[in-house]
């Protein structure tokens, strides 16, 4: 699908349907299982960091050269969940990284993963991992009655037989390769494995598969990792023992703990969230079943746990502003109603300032209504309090709204606010484009769809109408989250619709 023009989210929604469409087609019972916020410990802050940063230099290669650079729009990830929420497909969003909980839940199910994730190659899992690169669904096939999806199934087992290693030893083969929390190949500690490789090709491949064949000479991770210190024959002790520390951690990863989703799908009851002294009473109850049933953003965890707020960067000119700048104060609110009125408390927005990745520290705001209001107690508010706060925040009245159909108003009520506040001033053709659009999705969908059928040229972006898109957009994604977070007083909006 087409990226840099914000989002082609009606054919997204339409490829999602016929992907599962195609599972139910071939009997397969689906459960989604998405990540969550940040772990409180932050262990993979390094990972992302990294991450952000390249992803803002390809959003602007993607603007300036036009070609495709994998950054997917700003709310791409909503219009997954409406999408999976209409097809009645069970979902469950964790309070943090799901992967695992993917492994726990395929592990006592006896099911395979879906996945394209590269952990899964070493968790154990009874049923295999499923690559999503070789699971062919649009080309299902027929046997007889039975229709199925040719694909490529994973077992640990039958990779710990062609590599002549025991099954124990993946969790050391991964946390010694470098994991996402394991960076044995940026410290003063880092090894050639290349040396053990029979091919000695010094490519990426022969270097993991130097340490599988280093790793035939052991039986149990404990033995491998401190032989392993003692190739490391420059470091001290002390650091010897923080790098055999982290490996140790990063082996914790794919240790399984009981599933703490299982209770949800068969029950609908939420989990409880992770009973660690350093977060207990940062989470409120009431918010644990709409976090896992993906109704209310995880970014919420972030801020109440870390303080933090990572902002996504869309396809946009490197000179241009942050398209995030103008919806600041609708998350400053959200930040005044997580936090409360404690003093001197601050969240750290994770944003672009041209090409660099800048943490800008951002005070919690507090409009006339929720200075009264509490955390604890916010989904106990009542309807007309919590709407004027959502009202409030983006300068509109009620009676202003009062004749739109309930699904647009908060749309149109994001428009009057983005109206106001884009820098530059949106010209009036875009106005009128958005105005048209709202009015008449369904049209314009169809159309669309025809569209891209025969769509045989790109056109080139146009540096200012995307970054005014772009800000319409941030706009009502994080009025969305405002939206969830004070238990939706006006209807959400289908994005793709």
């Amino acid at each position: 699908l087409e990226q840099n023009h914000g989002g082609e989210y009606a054919a997204f929604e339409d490829l999602i349907e016929k992907f599962f469409t195609a599972l139910r087609d071939c009997g397969i019972a689906p459960y989604v299982v998405l990540d969550g916020g940040t772990d409180h410990t932050d262990k993979k802050l390094e990972t992302v960091t990294l991450r952000a940063v390249d992803r803002i230099k390809r959003a602007h290669q993607a603007a300036v050269g036009g070609r495709h650079e994998g950054i997917l729009p700003q709310m791409v990830k909503l219009v997954f969940k409406q999408t999976l929420a209409r097809l009645e497909v069970p979902v469950a969003q964790c309070f943090g990284e799901a992967d695992q909980q993917i492994a726990a839940l395929a592990s006592e199910w006896q099911c395979p993963v879906l996945s394209n994730d590269s952990d899964f190659y070493i968790f154990d899992l009874p049923a295999g991992l499923l690559p999503i690169s070789h699971f062919q669904w649009e080309a299902v096939k027929q046997s007889g009655s039975q229709s199925y999806i040719p694909c490529k199934s994973y077992q640990t087992s039958s990779f710990c037989i062609f590599f002549n290693i025991q099954r124990q030893l993946l969790p050391a083969f991964a946390a010694l390769a470098g994991n996402d929390y394991v960076k044995l190949r940026r410290t003063e500690s880092s090894i050639s494995w290349t040396q053990f490789s029979p091919a000695g090709s010094g490519t990426p491949g022969s270097r993991l598969e130097g340490l599988l064949c280093w790793l035939r000479g052991f039986q149990q991770p404990q033995e491998a990792l401190e032989a392993a210190l003692g190739l490391m024959e420059e470091l001290s002790s002390k650091r010897k023992a923080e790098v055999l520390q982290s490996l140790y951690l990063g082996m914790e990863e794919y240790q399984l703990p009981p599933s703490s989703l299982k209770r949800f799908f068969i029950h609908g009851t939420a989990p409880p969230f992770p009973a660690v002294e350093e977060v207990a009473g940062l989470v409120p109850d009431w918010t644990l079943l709409p976090l896992t049933q993906a109704q209310l953003t995880p970014d919420i965890l972030d801020v109440l746990l870390l303080k933090r707020m990572s902002l996504s960067f869309p396809v946009d000119h490197a000179d241009m502003p942050s398209a995030n700048l103008i919806s600041r104060p609708l998350r400053q609110v959200m930040y005044g109603l997580l936090l409360g009125r404690r003093r001197q408390l601050q969240v750290q927005e994770r944003d672009r300032d041209g090409l660099q990745l800048k943490y800008i520290p951002v005070q919690p705001a507090f409009t006339r209504v929720t200075k009264q209001l509490k955390l604890n107690s916010l989904d106990k508010v009542e309807l007309a309090q919590r709407l004027q706060v959502l009202l409030e925040a983006l300068g509109v009245t009620e009676a202003s709204l009062s004749r739109l159909p309930p699904e647009l108003r908060l749309p149109v009520a994001v428009t009057c606010y983005w109206l106001q506040k884009a820098q530059p001033a949106p010209d009036q053709n875009l106005l009128k484009a958005l105005l048209l659009g709202l009015s008449n999705g369904d049209a314009l969908r169809q159309r669309a769809a025809l569209q891209l059928k025969n769509q045989h040229f790109k056109p080139k972006l146009d540096v200012g109408v995307a970054h005014a898109f772009n800000q319409w957009q941030a706009c009502l994604k994080h009025s969305i989250h405002l939206n969830q977070l004070l238990g939706f007083p006006l209807p959400e909006p289908q994005i793709a619709r």
